[in-house]
């Protein structure tokens, strides 16, 4: 079983949506590294969870 490295959280890593959701900012998945394939709204990767492709 692998684990993933935990970041800490920085001011700009994410913000409260109206719903109370916290949202993961393209400051954070960079720092983090690679993509979850999740379809975050940030997502500097390109990934696309309708096509589960890449753009």
């Amino acid at each position: 079983m692998e684990f993933k490295k935990l970041i800490p959280l920085e001011e700009g890593d994410y913000y409260t949506n109206d719903q109370g959701f916290r949202v993961f900012t393209e400051q954070y998945h960079l720092k983090r590294g690679y993509c979850c394939k999740n379809g975050c709204k940030h997502c500097p990767y390109g990934y696309d969870k309708k096509t589960d492709r890449f753009n």
